[in-house]
Formats: C-alpha cells, sequence, structure tokens
C-alpha cells in the first residue's frame, strides 16, 4: 500500500487557493485511480482508497489545516503500518519554484512549509517523498495572504498543466518509486 497526501485547508473558502493544489491534486488522483469511491472519515481527514497497476493506494486529505497535517499522515502511517521512507508521498505547494513546476525528492527539509515541518516533528523524520508544485514567489504580498489566495488568470495557464504532470509523478512514484520518479519528471532548467 502507498499512502498519498495532498495538503491544504478544509473549507469551501479555501477551494481552489494557492495553498491547496495538495488537494487539487488529490482530488483528480481520485478521479482516476479511485473513479466513483466515497471519501471517508478516517484519521483526522478524508480518505479515499484507490489502486494502481495492482498497488492500493490510500489517498489522504487532511482536515486538520495545513500546520497540523502531520496529525493526521502520522495516524494513517501508524494505522497500516507504513514505512514513510518507501511508502509516503506528500504534495505541497512550493512558493520557491515558479508556477506549475513540480519538484520531487525523496528527502529533505521543510524549507518554510509548515504542513511539511509538522509532518516531519509528528514522524521525526525528514526521510518521506514529497512533490511540491510551485505557485510563484509573493512578491510584495503577505506570505499568508498570497498562499491562501486564488491563482491570477495568467498563473492559471501554468498551473494547470502543473497539476496534471504532479498526478502523473505521483502515479509513478507509486508504481515505480521515487527514483523513476525523480528522473522522469523533475526538469533540469529549475533550482
Amino acid at each position: 500500500m502507498k499512502l498519498i497526501a495532498g495538503l491544504g485547508n478544509p473549507g469551501r473558502q479555501y477551494d481552489q487557493t494557492r495553498h491547496n493544489v495538495g488537494f487539487d491534486v488529490l482530488d483528480r488522483l481520485a478521479r482516476r485511480h479511485a473513479p466513483g469511491a466515497v471519501a471517508r472519515s478516517r484519521f483526522h481527514g478524508a480518505v479515499v482508497e484507490g489502486d494502481l497497476d495492482g498497488e492500493k493506494l490510500l489517498l489522504l486529505k487532511p482536515a486538520t489545516f495545513m500546520n497540523r497535517s502531520g496529525q493526521s499522515v502520522s495516524e494513517a502511517l501508524r494505522f497500516y503500518k507504513l514505512d514513510p521512507s518507501a511508502d509516503l508521498l506528500v504534495i505541497v505547494d512550493d512558493t520557491a519554484l515558479p508556477c506549475g513546476i513540480i519538484r520531487l525528492r525523496a528527502s529533505g527539509g521543510a524549507g518554510g512549509h509548515n504542513g511539511l515541518a509538522h509532518i516531519e516533528q509528528l514522524l521525526d523524520r525528514t526521510t518521506f517523498a514529497r512533490l511540491r508544485i510551485g505557485i510563484d514567489p509573493p512578491g510584495p504580498i503577505q506570505q499568508k495572504e498570497y498562499v491562501l489566495g486564488r491563482f491570477r488568470p495568467d498563473q492559471l495557464e501554468f498551473v494547470e498543466p502543473g497539476l496534471e504532470e504532479a498526478v502523473a509523478a505521483a502515479a509513478v512514484w507509486a508504481a515505480h518509486g521515487i527514483v523513476d520518479a525523480m528522473n522522469r519528471f523533475n526538469r533540469r532548467d529549475t533550482a
């Protein structure tokens, strides 16, 4: 079983905000790999079970708000006795990447992302796969206001293909592992 956690904030007021791209990717994964499945409330989140080429997928959207995402993720990992370094992929937004660019890593720091930081804190490790989706730097806007805002029309043309690429990358991670996913999806022309 593979656990894919897409981070975001629950509630309609946060739908389609920059901070919720992890939720957006999870919704797309569920439509493709768990068509017709109904989300259940488990692990302080919404859970959909799916299948990818015989690999069972657990798609998790924490309902604990971004800064407390570790509670939901750690509960699911413990319940299923999963190894975070092999069985967990966390999908988040990233203000350091250009809009729509994705970046996969097998481990690393939180990079200022509070959701990742809370997961690292509760798991007491940084060795788990993460897929970051670029949302552009906030510029003169305060970061909190920026990430909780919606994409501008000029950003949407890059975000949509980025979300689709993230779905494909998550599927490759689940089927073939992080190294294959990084080799196929990390662009060489970005930092």
